[in-house]
């Protein structure tokens, strides 16, 4: 399986960004969909799932009600729209999938068996 994750750049505080990672190599819609960050000296840290359809949804509470996390199963890609970036934002974004036999703990990163090779977002203030 191949995750290819796109979109990151730099932005300024205040601004957005859509980040895109395309699944090849495995039935899309048999896997919860992650999106994971790690901020330089800092562990990665869980920011949102999806489940298998997108009709559940999951988020940090850093990020709730900024970013949102939607899946297009025909295309086999999951998005992360980021709103009202900040410059604790800043951080190389990962996206993850795991098998739907999982039940919860979406923010588990051990959980997820695939992983994408990352996308650097910077917010600059």
């Amino acid at each position: 399986v191949q995750l290819q994750a796109s979109g990151g750049g730099l932005v300024q505080a205040g601004g957005s960004l859509r980040l895109s990672c395309a699944v090849s190599g495995r039935t899309f819609s048999s896997n919860d969909m992650g999106w994971f960050r790690q901020a330089p000296g800092k562990e990665r840290e869980f920011v949102a799932a999806a489940n298998w359809n997108g009709g559940n949804t999951y988020y940090a509470d850093s990020v709730k009600g900024r970013f949102t996390i939607s899946r297009d199963n025909s295309k086999s890609t999951v998005y992360l729209q980021m709103n009202s970036l900040k410059p604790d934002d800043t951080a190389v974004y990962y996206c993850a999938a795991r098998p739907t036999r999982h039940i919860g703990r979406y923010y588990k990163a051990d959980l997820y068996d695939a992983w994408g090779q990352g996308t650097l977002v910077t917010v600059s203030s």
